[in-house]
């Protein structure tokens, strides 16, 4: 029973997280206060009974998680970092400053923030994948706890996570709503209803329990039924007030996102009770066990393919990463229920406990993904290219969290054929090619593919694998190697008239005008840059000098943002690239132009001027040309 010595502790304690709240916004002169008040009791009664914790040792797999997921009160998370004695009150009032860790929003430039969050609608679904690893691969007893606004509850993403959870029987997973009524730009859809979120919530499966977010009685009641529960996720549905404690500001519009002046912040630190300088103990986790041992490690016995053979590269991942997860516990896959077209499947079929169906939810599926790679796992998580776009603002944040998860994209480009333009991705390596630190990689065989897998598993970042639907040649041994970073220049002489540059499908249209070409008595040098990003840079500038700068890209892509623009960024002479110092350059970009209809890939191929035909016309149109008088850049109109 909750005594009274405790809730003076707990209301005093809150106070004070609203209090720096409010000192830490005025200074910076940003910020978002009053956010930060309403879930201040909430937060007090939190961190001193039920966050179970080492806060020396974030790392500790028996900790419990906390996501902020409405990351815009960030004041607070830091003001509870404050009061467990882990931050200094002069860090507390750097933030937002140039250089501090305590940034607008959170990140894990902190040791003790495991996702970044600002975005919102995000920490429930990683919240998800954390709870995942709990229950399922670590087997530890930790808790997963997330902080959400009321107006992020909008977000699809929100259900997807609710509905997964359910799914997966999370009870590890504990969610509390600040139902504080007022967004950015006036009440919410629902308001104070809470019981319309229970309803939502229940209806999706979980434990809702509704409660005054301002009686710390209640909020005790409810986060220790919360962690009794044994069946089911649980959602914490609590009624607060925006900028609580303050006659000035508390549920009042136009204050969002807005830091209090000197004079007002002042007043209302007097209102709040005066400076607190409370630090208090945190319960470190009861249980001090090591994650499961989900499987003993093999030699890592990687798919050999003769030759000659057709296979699709989508077949080569499936292959690859089932003799990954042979090699590495620590692989784990998921899928948005194409598992049967991406070859996902076999990675489920041998290792069901380290597989997890996402069903049709790109973003809960990233959002797990990052998750997992909290608990160090390695997740590969992979569906048609072109929904992956679905979760572009998942792989965004995920780049800012410093996350390590391997994305696969099939069924790219207009060779998918007969689906059309709705299933062709013709956006992914523009997308992905965009986020920071992202690897993108797109290889042609399946013995290619198969490596790639392989340097993925311990690549950091976002790391990006386009693979084709159509089963093309292998064109290269099983003892091929394939550097990240690197390119393949699989056709050249002394006498090379111009450079063809390919990867995927359009190399083997690039091999194809090659033999068109010799025949012709016209030699051209084939590249197949399979790493898109980095892209070789040596190697393509090496090129342009051997072949008097005549360079021809062509992809099954966009003409923006993708291979092509990957080529002209390398003799871009930014500062971390080498200079180019050969011949002027004369480029051709082939690529998708006009939207595309249904057909076979062929026709596809051609009617994009994508195939061997319009290679074979842009390096005669190209070779023409006296050198200086080409355009720097052309196009197949202009052919």
């Amino acid at each position: 029973m909750t005594t009274q010595e405790q809730l003076h502790q707990w209301h005093e304690l809150a106070q004070q997280l609203r209090i720096d709240s409010i000192r830490a916004t005025t200074i910076a002169g940003s910020g978002h206060p009053t956010s930060s008040m309403s879930p201040a009791d909430l937060m007090a009664v939190f961190l001193s009974n039920y966050l179970h914790y080492d806060f020396d040792n974030p790392h500790n797999p028996n900790n419990d998680r906390f996501i902020l997921s409405k990351g815009h009160a960030a004041p607070l998370l830091y003001s509870m970092y404050k009061a467990a004695g882990v931050i200094t009150d002069a860090e507390l009032l750097s933030l937002r400053q140039r250089g501090s860790r305590l940034e607008g929003h959170p990140t894990p430039v902190l040791p003790w923030v495991d996702v970044a969050t600002g975005s919102l609608g995000q920490g429930l679904p990683v919240g998800v994948g954390l709870a995942l690893a709990g229950k399922y691969l670590d087997q530890l007893p930790y808790n997963v706890w997330i902080l959400l606004g009321d107006s992020e509850t909008s977000e699809g993403s929100v259900w997807e996570a609710f509905d997964h959870a359910a799914h997966y029987t999370l009870d590890n997973l504990i969610a509390i709503i600040d139902v504080n009524r007022l967004g950015q730009r006036g009440q919410t859809e629902l308001g104070w209803n809470t019981q319309a979120y229970a309803n939502r919530a229940r209806a999706f499966g979980w434990q809702a329990i509704e409660i005054d977010g301002h009686d710390l009685a209640e909020i005790d009641q409810a986060f220790s039924a919360a962690v009794s529960i044994n069946d089911r996720p649980t959602v914490i549905i609590a009624r607060t007030k925006k900028g609580k404690g303050v006659s000035s500001l508390e549920d009042l519009g136009g204050w969002h996102g807005k830091a209090l002046k000197p004079d007002a912040e002042k007043q209302a630190i007097a209102q709040l009770g005066g400076e607190h300088q409370i630090t208090i103990t945190v319960n470190k986790p009861e249980t001090q066990a090591q994650p499961a041992t989900i499987a003993t490690p093999q030699p890592l016995q990687l798919p050999n393919y003769n030759k000659g053979a057709k296979v699709a590269t989508r077949r080569a991942y499936g292959d690859a990463l089932k003799a990954l997860g042979a090699a590495q516990p620590q692989v784990v896959a998921l899928d948005a229920e194409v598992s049967n077209s991406t070859y996902a499947e076999d990675f489920a079929e041998a290792y069901p406990e380290r597989y997890f169906e996402m069903y049709i939810a790109e973003q809960q599926m990233v959002a797990a993904a990052v998750g997992l790679q909290i608990r160090n796992y390695k997740p590969f998580a992979s569906t048609f290219a072109a929904f992956l776009t679905r979760a572009y603002d998942f792989v965004r944040m995920a780049a800012v969290s410093r996350a390590n998860i391997r994305l696969v994209g099939s069924h790219a480009g207009v060779s998918i054929g007969q689906d059309g333009a709705s299933q062709m991705g013709l956006e992914d390596l523009a997308a992905f090619r965009a986020v920071w630190g992202s690897t993108v990689l797109y290889p042609c065989d399946a013995n290619q593919t198969a490596k790639l897998v392989e340097q993925m598993s311990d690549r950091n970042g976002i790391v990006y694998l386009r693979t084709t639907r159509e089963s093309t040649p292998v064109i290269y041994g099983a003892d091929e190697q394939f550097p990240i970073g690197g390119s393949k220049v699989i056709r050249s002489s002394d006498q090379d008239q111009a450079t063809v540059i390919g990867a995927g499908i359009t190399l083997h249209e690039a091999l194809k005008a090659y033999d068109h070409l010799k025949n012709e008595g016209i030699t051209v040098r084939v590249i197949d840059a399979y790493s898109i990003k980095p892209i070789d840079v040596q190697t393509l500038h090496q090129a342009a000098h051997d072949t008097e700068g005549n360079l021809v890209v062509v992809e099954d892509h966009w003409s923006e943002g993708g291979l092509g623009a990957a080529v002209l960024d390398a003799f871009a002479g930014s500062g971390d690239l080498s200079s180019y110092d050969g011949p002027q350059l004369q480029v051709i970009k082939l690529a998708v132009r006009d939207m595309p209809s249904s057909g076979t890939p062929d026709e596809l191929l051609h009617a994009a001027k994508i195939d061997a035909d319009a290679i074979v016309e842009a390096v005669k149109a190209q070779i023409r040309q006296p050198v200086g008088t080409a355009a720097a850049i052309a196009t197949p109109s202009s052919l």
